[in-house]
């Protein structure tokens, strides 16, 4: 049996070796392809349906697809930033605008928080005369605090 940190190594490498695209596994597997490409990463549960679609596209092993489909690992506790230079921009951008975010959510919309659970997110690559742009959407839902 291999872990889901194996797994997800294994979709990478077959994902270059079949020349494979993250919005055609996405596709395969009837997912948007933000959430099927974190999936395939170990950050989500696939059913047995979407593991199958993925490892017959990328020519998994049995083993590899069973492993897709064990519990995610969603975070990493070492409470250290990421030295990965596009995974630390993310959390740049929260540092310095986090709490200009938070101050409008709660103006826009209430005491509350966004959902990370019934949550949507979008990425796409806009043309820019001055350079492309990277487009990130965070759509969440919005949660009152109950008290």
């Amino acid at each position: 049996m291999h872990s889901r940190g194996e797994a997800a190594e294994a979709v990478r490498v077959a994902k270059i070796r079949r020349n494979v695209t993250w919005e055609l596994l996405a596709e395969a597997m009837g997912r948007p392809p933000v959430w099927a490409t974190a999936a395939l990463l170990g950050r989500h549960p696939l059913t047995s349906a979407e593991a199958q679609a993925a490892g017959s596209l990328l020519g998994l092993e049995p083993e590899v697809v069973q492993a897709l489909q064990l519990p995610p690992v969603r975070d990493d506790a070492s409470g250290t930033f990421p030295a990965d230079p596009t995974l630390y921009r993310f959390y740049e951008v929260l540092r310095l605008y986090g709490p200009a975010l938070k101050e409008l959510i709660h103006e826009q919309c209430g005491d509350g928080i966004m959902s990370a659970v019934n949550f949507r997110l979008d990425v796409r690559r806009v043309p820019d005369p001055a350079g492309d742009r990277v487009v990130v959407v965070l759509d969440g839902k919005f949660l009152p605090y109950q008290w």
